[in-house]
């Protein structure tokens, strides 16, 4: 009766077990198929021309995503120098004042900050920036996205900064170092993994973002560098090509939906890496 017993229980324990194995399998299915489309329809599409070469007029075959590909690193750019550094700052407030009404506050800004649909950022952006300006720019879509990336540099910040021992903190002071020094040279380098984690993740997720630049940004068929007038990037063109009557288009908007993808995926690869190299014992 025993044996029966066991027997059954190792029998469900394997039912429970292949049925979250397929689970598991059936919730990537959509990932897998997403990539295989992508994959299937953009390859065919790079090239070195595609890479260097500008969008051709309207009815002209060829032509690349070069001025794209170029507006995303300078939104990147700007939406990193804005975010990074009060979002670290902020995280770093949060972890050393865990308690009191000015660190709740705060913490509840992010974390309504982080639920806000990104076109409702865009448009608060256009008001700030675009109206103030008088001209869609590439400043005001940097601005959008660095309000967007900011709540994960914040929270990943704070979280990674609570793991380390206050033990290192307690010694640094001990010894004479200056708080602002403590932090600087002990605190941080030690928590160095997770911040670089959170500004990686916060760029990934807004990389391919549309909402906000359809605001801000607006695009650009042309090479610009100027962050005070309009620019282009791949979530912009693939919108605007892939919803446009002309089959020349919808392929190149598949082309750059490759290329963006794979960005987003070397990101997340470059992530697993950094997370590795500075993983600190505790």
């Amino acid at each position: 009766m025993q044996k029966d017993t066991v027997s059954w229980r190792i029998l469900k324990d394997k039912i429970f077990k292949g049925f979250v194995i397929l689970l598991s399998f059936v919730s990537i299915l959509p990932l897998l198929f997403i990539l295989f489309y992508i994959v299937k329809n953009g390859i065919t599409s790079i090239n070195w021309e595609f890479l260097t070469h500008l969008p051709k007029h309207i009815g002209e075959a060829g032509g690349g995503i070069s001025n794209a590909l170029v507006g995303t690193g300078i939104l990147l750019i700007i939406s990193c120098i804005l975010a990074v550094p009060l979002g670290i700052l902020a995280g770093i407030y949060l972890s050393e004042h865990r308690k009191g009404r000015l660190s709740y506050l705060t913490r509840l800004c992010v974390e309504v900050l982080q639920g806000i649909p990104s076109i409702v950022i865009g448009i608060i952006a256009y008001l700030w920036v675009v109206l103030s300006m008088g001209t869609f720019s590439a400043l005001s879509g940097g601005v959008a996205l660095g309000i967007m990336m900011l709540p994960v540099i914040v929270r990943t910040t704070e979280e990674t900064l609570k793991l380390v021992p206050f033990e290192l903190k307690e010694a640094s002071l001990a010894l004479g170092v200056p708080y602002h020094r403590t932090i600087l040279k002990v605190i941080l380098p030690a928590a160095m993994s997770g911040i670089v984690t959170g500004i990686l993740l916060s760029v990934a997720r807004v990389t391919g973002e549309t909402a906000p630049l359809l605001f801000t940004a607006f695009g650009s068929p042309f090479m610009n560098f100027n962050i005070f007038k309009p620019i282009s990037a791949l979530p912009l063109l693939i919108f605007n090509y892939a919803t446009s009557p002309y089959p020349e288009w919808h392929s190149i908007a598949w082309g750059a939906s490759f290329v963006l993808v794979i960005f987003v995926l070397i990101l997340n690869i470059i992530t697993k890496l950094v997370t590795k190299r500075w993983k600190v014992q505790f």
